[in-house]
């Protein structure tokens, strides 16, 4: 069974800064894609970044320049560093990861159980 445990999330001011981390356990072939969701009361579940296994992210316009998403393969960890945080950035933040069993098989998505942040002064 595998499962995505998130650390790092808290109340931070306005202005500040936070890093999430993910990390994967249990038995695995491998994980492809990682990426971090939020959803904020009352709204859709968003994706806030992505990364490939090799390192290619992908990030929402309104985190562009303040968020960065990395990753340690070796440690089968995703991380989200946060700065410049906004009230706007409240919300449950997410990890996902697509997994497969085998070479060549069939990808599984897996989520975290969600870690809030809470932008306010």
């Amino acid at each position: 069974q595998v499962q995505l445990v998130e650390s790092g999330g808290g109340l931070v001011q306005p202005g500040g800064s936070l890093r999430l981390s993910c990390a994967a356990s249990g038995s695995f072939f491998s994980i492809n894609a990682m990426a971090w969701y939020r959803q904020a009361p009352g709204k859709q579940r968003e994706l806030v970044a992505s990364i490939t296994t090799g390192g290619s992210t992908k990030g929402a316009d309104s985190v562009k320049g303040r968020f960065t998403i990395s990753r340690d393969n070796a440690k089968n960890t995703v991380y989200l560093q946060m700065n410049s945080l906004k009230p706007e950035d409240t919300a449950v933040y997410y990890c996902n990861a697509d997994i497969t069993y085998y070479s060549g098989g069939n990808l599984y998505a897996y989520w975290g159980q969600g870690t809030q942040v809470t932008v306010s002064s």
